[in-house]
């Protein structure tokens, strides 16, 4: 049995792991306080906590896999393929007004917030029931996202079964999770988040003196991946593709979609702890541009470990035929195996040589070389390198060791900060929105934090059974942004912009997409994402329709108190009609900034992620054009959003979301 740790590497795993867990211990009475204390860190949480939590929520393991897969694959334009989701394109909404205005409601958690939009009738608590219900099953597909990829990860290190050690590290994060509750979240994300950092720069930096010049490191990159236009920035009709990925290859049209899919869900998002947490407007807005700044350091190093990758994958596979020729020899003994076991067998071949036949070892070891057991991580099912397995492969093969045990830290760190915060949140609207509301009214604060410990156990054993049966990490992803999560997408947008829209539209909308995401799980799992969108889009639009023009409106009272509490914009003609004109105007002159301060929010952001490739590939005279944009659009934040901040002081009314008894 072979491991890729030294014994200084192992010691800084094991010795951050026994730190994560005292500060665990420590926060746990803390914690158990209330359930606004166990939940949302008692509301009393600085802004910058919060931003910080909220870039390590955003910085996973799995995500980071999958970004440098693309980024290895095409180059500075594998941003575009991450319109779906790793960009975090909805961040600009969040940053001009989504955030702040579910601040307002003084709610809890996402399904509450119904309550506060659609009143305390038989309906409005349905969809209360329903919203958590769908934001459990999103939990879980999450939680198995990014089980799939730290087993995918850690396979690389470790001679035991990847699986177990998987479930080592979930539980680990799990039973943190419900000691430390929400304040214990936030204060490791403080800390991981500076580790997470530490390591980008010094990815950066190492892969930055690697390249040479923007010239050297294409050629590399076409000779390793076949893609001659790597150093490039802007999309193309056509793209090369490996194996795999072909249906990528319309790179404009799948950017176009994605693009789509991320300003409709911008428009709806901001249900999230962090802004239900926050003190203030001002400090939601100050958290997510925190967020924004943070999270931009993970590009540069993404596009390091890009770079790292073409240069060991070179030194690896001198002859490319190889790869395909191990993988051939592999099913050839071994026909029952799949793409989702694909790489734990690989592992068992590595580090139980002796119970596979000496054919196949023999064979390995002409394909590959004699160093076939450093090669075979990266050999993928389809015949060619695994993209996603480039980072995991950097780690363990072109980082000195010390440095290597801080990088896996900051992995380590980055999949708990990650699963911690969906943990937390699942577990409140387990308890919050169906336990407490349903089942046990009058329960106890210590019976409410027992249901959460039972909560978060339950949810975790269902993550990790449906991550070790996913085929691959990509596949499941674009199954969660393009299928799942759009069947939700209508009544999501709708709910904060059109007041005719009532609890049984939003039961239409989130039944029809989301059944309909499953059945096209189970029983269509090839279809491309694209049309994924458009069917559980249209599925969510005309469900919410129907149920919205079948069944009354929501009471007036119940939605004047929304419309004055949240100050939305929007189709809110027999509510608008009722604020002094004086009073309207203030708002409009708000909300105008808000809506021209997005699209600049967007270009800035893509701008900085594109000019930190850049400048890792060393594309001078591209840095020059994306730098010039930047600097434009930097000046229509300033003007439309940074200098409308509320003061300091100007701390904005929330509202007391009451459980009105009125049908909707």
């Amino acid at each position: 049995m072979t491991s890729a740790l030294s014994t200084l590497d192992m010691a800084i795993v094991i010795g951050y792991m026994a730190i994560t867990m005292a500060v665990g211990l420590w926060m746990t009475r803390r914690a158990s306080a209330s359930l606004d204390d166990y939940f949302l860190g008692g509301r009393h949480l600085p802004w910058y906590l919060l931003g910080i939590a909220g870039m390590t929520a955003w910085f996973d393991l799995t995500g980071t896999m999958i970004i440098t897969s693309f980024l290895y694959m095409l180059g500075p334009r594998g941003l575009f393929i991450e319109f779906r989701g790793g960009a975090v394109l909805i961040l600009a909404f969040l940053i001009a007004y989504t955030g702040k205005w579910h601040r307002r409601s003084g709610v809890m958690t996402s399904a509450e917030w119904n309550t506060y939009r659609y009143g305390g009738g038989k309906s409005a608590l349905f969809v209360r029931l329903l919203t958590a219900v769908v934001g459990i099953v999103t939990t879980i597909s999450m939680l198995a996202y990014l089980v799939r990829g730290t087993s995918l990860f850690v396979g690389m290190f470790l001679p035991w079964s990847p699986v177990w050690v998987t479930v080592g590290i979930i539980a680990f994060a799990a039973v943190y999770t419900m000691c430390a509750g929400f304040y214990g979240v936030v204060l490791t994300d403080l800390v991981q988040g500076m580790i997470v950092l530490c390591a980008c720069v010094i990815v950066s930096l190492m892969a930055f003196n690697l390249v040479g010049s923007q010239e050297h490191i294409a050629e590399l990159a076409r000779q390793v991946t076949g893609n001659g236009s790597w150093a490039g920035s802007l999309p193309a009709w056509h793209t090369e593709m490996p194996r795999g990925y072909e249906m990528y290859e319309s790179l404009i049209m799948f950017a176009a979609f994605y693009l789509l899919r991320n300003v409709l869900f911008g428009f709806g998002t901001g249900a999230e702890s962090r802004y239900f947490a926050a003190r203030n407007d001002r400090d939601c807005g100050l958290q997510s541009l925190l967020q924004g700044v943070t999270v931009s350091f993970r590009w540069p190093m993404m596009m390091g470990f890009a770079v790292l990758g073409i240069l060991l994958v070179q030194s690896l596979f001198p002859d490319p035929s190889g790869v395909a020729n191990a993988t051939s020899l592999i099913k050839q003994y071994m026909p029952a195996v799949t793409q989702s076991n694909w790489h734990e067998l690989t592992n068992r071949i590595i580090n139980h040589a002796a119970e596979f036949p000496p054919a196949l070892i023999d064979g390995l070891r002409s394909a590959l070389g004699q160093d076939w057991m450093k090669s075979l991580p990266l050999v993928g099912y389809q015949g060619v390198v695994d993209p996603e397995r480039i980072l995991p492969g950097v780690i363990a093969n072109s980082i000195p060791s010390g440095l290597k045990g801080l990088l896996l830290v900051a992995m380590l760190a980055a999949t708990m900060s990650n699963l911690t915060g969906q943990v937390n949140a699942a577990g409140a609207l387990f308890v919050k929105d169906i336990y407490q509301l349903f089942m046990r009214p009058k329960a106890s604060n210590r019976e409410l934090i027992t249901a959460s410990y039972l909560s978060t156990a339950g949810v975790v054993i269902m993550g990790l059974w449906m991550g070790v049966t996913a085929k691959n990490i990509n596949d499941l992803w674009g199954w969660i942004i393009m299928g799942l999560t759009v069947g939700t997408m209508a009544p999501m947008v709708l709910r904060l912009y059109w007041w005719r829209l009532n609890a049984w539209g939003v039961v239409g909308g989130t039944l029809v997409g989301g059944i309909g995401a499953i059945v096209q799980r189970v029983m269509f799992p090839q279809l491309p994402e694209w049309q994924q969108f458009l069917v559980m889009g249209g599925l969510s639009i005309g469900g919410t329709l129907l149920g919205t023009f079948t069944t009354q409106p929501v009471a007036m009272d119940t939605l004047r108190h929304f419309y004055r509490t949240t100050r939305p914009f929007g189709w809110w003609g027999p509510l608008r009609k009722e604020i002094e004109p004086a009073e309207l105007a203030g708002w409009q002159r708000e909300h105008r900034n808000d809506l021209m301060s997005v699209p600049f929010l967007l270009i800035s952001q893509v701008c900085i992620f594109m000019m930190s490739m850049q400048l890792i590939i060393h594309a001078w005279q591209a840095l020059a054009v994306t730098a010039s944009i930047y600097g434009v659009a930097a000046i229509g934040v300033w003007w439309f959003w940074w200098r409308n901040l509320p003061a300091a002081d100007s701390v904005a009314g929330m509202a007391k979301a009451t459980d009105k008894k009125t049908e909707a």
